[in-house]
């Protein structure tokens, strides 16, 4: 392995913990272990980690509570369970919850050997896929979430669209204002109406007064015929006036008495023109702050802030980012005749820990780019943008630091050393030393005088 796998081993008995260590960085592995799943949790959230092993038994968190707890945290990372024979039901019955494979104590060391091979190979489960394209198959209106935030956002949109309320929604740039937008207007009464949208920072205010309000002819220079503004264009239907913060003050005059009477005027025209249209409007500025340093009328934004809807950074709905990058994956491969699968895990790992200053746009242009580069059926870090790799980067500085490098022992060497140290800590009881190795009595008999330690 050119890069090493970095495997998790969750164990609460030590000694078996410690051997499982030595043997699998033996096989070329990069080995970290910790002693209860509370660990493995808080572990895999700092660290990238490509598969976990995990004991079943262990004190207060269980392997299937663990196994469950990092699966929240990051659906794709491989976790293998250890279990007695006796429990081999339960453990059967985990990997129809995301469980990868088993394995059963005492361990035969080719089995556990191959199932760690087979887990890198085949990095996403298919249920995870099939939930995560069955979730994108039944929302393509709606903005995706399962987080908790997320989950109370949809559950207002779905209460204030069918009203007639003016609606101003708020969130940092790129968390997805629009899509918010077109949910509500296609969840209200007013579906099949147009739905306009005009970004008022991207126009000076003339031509933004123009554009909201329509002209005269010879109204300026240039003004060679007359023209309806998107007020008329969207009557019946919705108007979403997106960066409303940035609209100049002379214009918010002029929005205001629209919200108040439906009435609107050409730029010059002194006739006034009635209008059936519902306003929504986004800012990623504090109005209140504006309304507070003049820049903004306090009328206006009372009137616009009827239902006030905050889209949340992506930051703070990190359980969206699987599903998300899911689509995104998939509109990409489609539009450049690419089959890819999934998402490795580290690759995961790296999405998940990384801030998302761009938010979701950042993440829909980072999943695009890594489309593009990809060369097989998996998205691995080695496609993302370089600020994401640097998130890699910064880990492997950090496990560089402490990481404990084996000298070239044999397996041989490695098993007798784990049961002399197990002999040391059981002060010669041999049941309790097999016990705790995961072997049994007449198998360490059988090791004990293979390397004449009997």
């Amino acid at each position: 392995m050119s890069q090493k796998a970095r495997l998790l081993i969750v164990d609460d008995d030590d000694a078996h913990r410690n051997m499982l260590k030595l043997m699998v960085e033996q096989w070329g592995y990069a080995a970290f272990d910790v002693q209860s799943g509370e660990e493995a949790v808080q572990f895999v959230k700092k660290q990238n980690v490509d598969f976990v092993l995990c004991d079943v038994r262990m004190t207060q968190m269980d392997g299937f509570a663990t196994l469950s707890a990092i699966h929240e945290w990051n659906p794709v990372i491989p976790v293998i369970l250890m279990t007695a024979y006796s429990s081999v039901e339960k453990a059967v019955e985990a990997m129809k919850i995301g469980a990868y494979s088993y394995v059963t104590k005492p361990l035969d060391f080719e089995v556990l050997k191959t199932t760690l091979y087979n887990a890198l190979e085949h990095t996403r489960l298919k249920e995870e896929n099939a939930q995560l394209k069955n979730a994108l198959s039944h929302n393509t209106i709606m903005p995706l979430g399962k987080s908790a935030n997320m989950k109370a956002l949809l559950e207002m949109i779905q209460t204030v669209a069918p009203s007639e309320a003016t609606v101003l929604i708020t969130g940092e740039s790129g968390t997805g204002k629009e899509l918010v937008a077109k949910a509500i207007q296609a969840n209200s009464n007013r579906k099949d109406e147009p739905f306009i949208t005009i970004n008022c920072a991207a126009l000076a205010e003339n031509l933004l007064e123009s554009e909201l309000f329509g002209h005269e002819k010879g109204a300026f220079t240039g003004a060679d015929k007359m023209r309806e503004g998107r007020f008329v264009q969207a009557d019946k239907g919705t108007l979403f006036l997106d960066e409303i913060g940035e609209m100049p003050l002379a214009l918010q005059a002029k929005l205001l008495r629209v919200l108040q009477n439906g009435e609107i005027q050409r730029v010059g025209s002194d006739k006034v023109k009635t209008v059936d249209v519902r306003i929504l409007a986004a800012t990623n500025r504090n109005l209140k702050e504006e309304v507070e340093a003049g820049k903004f009328r306090e009328d206006l934004y009372y009137r616009l802030n009827v239902i006030a809807l905050e889209v949340p950074a992506l930051r703070d709905r990190k359980d969206d980012i699987p599903v998300l990058a899911q689509r995104f994956i998939d509109t990409f491969a489609t539009v450049n005749r690419k089959t890819i699968k999934g998402i490795t895990p580290r690759c995961m790992n790296i999405l998940m820990r990384y801030e998302w200053p761009g938010n979701v746009r950042e993440l829909e242009n980072a999943m695009e780019r890594a489309v593009i580069l990809s060369t097989g059926e998996y998205i691995s870090e080695r496609n993302l943008p370089l600020a994401l790799q640097q998130v890699e980067k910064n880990t492997e500085t950090n496990h560089s630091k402490n990481h404990y490098s084996l000298t070239n022992k044999s397996l041989d060497d490695i098993e007798k050393d784990a049961i002399k140290a197990m002999l040391t800590e059981t002060a010669d009881n041999k049941s309790e030393a097999a016990r705790r190795l995961g072997i049994t009595r007449a198998t360490l008999h059988s090791k004990l005088k293979k390397y004449n330690l009997e």
